[in-house]
This record gives C-alpha cells, sequence and structure tokens, in this order.
C-alpha cells in the first residue's frame, strides 16, 4: 500500500510496462479528495509511459508521463463537484473537468491550470 486508501497498482501504466512511480504531492491530494467525500475514488488512468501515452492519444508533455497525474472517478459525485473542490485546496497543478471524470495533476508553478475536455 502506498496510502491508507491506494495501492501502487492502481496507479501502474495500463501497457503493463512497470511504470507505477507517483508523485507523493498527487497522492496527498488524492488521500484529501477520499477523506472530503468519503467515498471510494477509482483511477482511471495514472502512470503512463511514452508508448501508452501516445497510444491513448495524451499530450506530449503530459503530466501522466512523470507520475504526477491522475484521472479520477468518485462514487457518487459529479467530476465538477470534484474538480470544485481539488481546486479549493490546491496551491498549483492542474484540474481537467471532463464528463465522466477529473482529470488531477500537481506540476510546478504558482497557479493551477483549468481546463474542460
Amino acid at each position: 500500500m502506498l496510502s491508507v486508501n491506494f495501492d501502487r497498482k492502481e496507479f501502474a501504466c495500463k501497457c503493463g510496462c512497470g511504470f507505477d512511480t507517483v508523485d507523493s504531492e498527487l497522492l496527498r491530494l488524492l488521500e484529501n479528495v477520499r477523506n472530503y467525500f468519503n467515498k471510494p475514488v477509482h483511477i482511471t488512468s495514472a502512470c503512463r509511459c511514452d508508448e501508452h501515452n501516445e497510444k491513448v492519444g495524451g499530450k506530449p508533455n503530459s503530466q501522466h508521463k512523470l507520475g504526477r497525474a491522475a484521472d479520477i472517478i468518485v462514487n457518487g459525485i459529479e467530476p465538477d463537484e470534484v474538480a470544485r473542490f481539488a481546486e479549493s485546496i490546491m496551491k498549483s497543478g492542474g484540474v481537467g473537468r471532463y464528463s465522466t471524470f477529473t482529470h488531477l495533476d500537481t506540476r510546478t508553478g504558482d497557479y493551477i491550470s483549468g481546463w474542460s475536455g
């Protein structure tokens, strides 16, 4: 287990290459989301190697390739609500709002990058 609620295998690249290194700040953010909503957080995509990132149409500079991003679904909670909560506790990073999931990342900088997809 990486933390109380998350196991390393949940973050592993889906291609099976073994890339599963997770940024500690991302893990703290996800724990905060889990604790706030008191509901399971399902990670649909986290670590991605270059090849898998390209295969799924990820951006060349994707934070997923650095182990600093996760696409998540919180059971029973709308993605926009998850995004609003994350933005309220983040000092920097990325928050993407999609119809079926929320993207969270811990990119560096003194700002929160936000978008809808």
